[in-house]
């Protein structure tokens, strides 16, 4: 195709104008938008690892407290609000996990 275009710019010498633009126009590379520039930040799958690290360690210190409270150790106030720490950040956890299933359940049903 670029063969033939050029045989339309070779063979129409009324005009140099026509020539240049044709040339220009379908003889230049792709144009430069700009996008191999690197961002700065934290990528997406560090940020889920980091989330993910801190619910760890949340229901980790839930289970100590609760396990300190069995022991004695700790009283019932703070093993409870270990606890429903724990647990709360579990179930946010568990809202990411089915949000992020549920984004890629729809981006596999597009069609391409």
């Amino acid at each position: 195709m670029i063969n033939e275009i050029s045989a339309l710019t070779s063979a129409s010498s009324t005009d140099g104008i026509l020539k240049s633009t044709s040339t220009t126009r379908y003889m230049s590379g792709p144009p430069d938008l700009g996008g191999t520039e690197q961002v700065s930040g934290p990528s997406f799958s560090d940020a889920i690892a980091e989330v993910s690290q801190t619910a760890i360690d949340k229901v980790k210190q839930g289970e100590a407290a609760a396990i300190a409270g069995v022991d004695g150790q700790a009283s019932v106030q703070q093993v409870v609000e270990a606890v429903m720490q724990a647990e709360s950040t579990l179930q946010t956890a568990i809202a990411i996990r089915d949000k992020v299933v549920s984004a890629y359940q729809e981006v596999s049903r597009m069609t391409i």
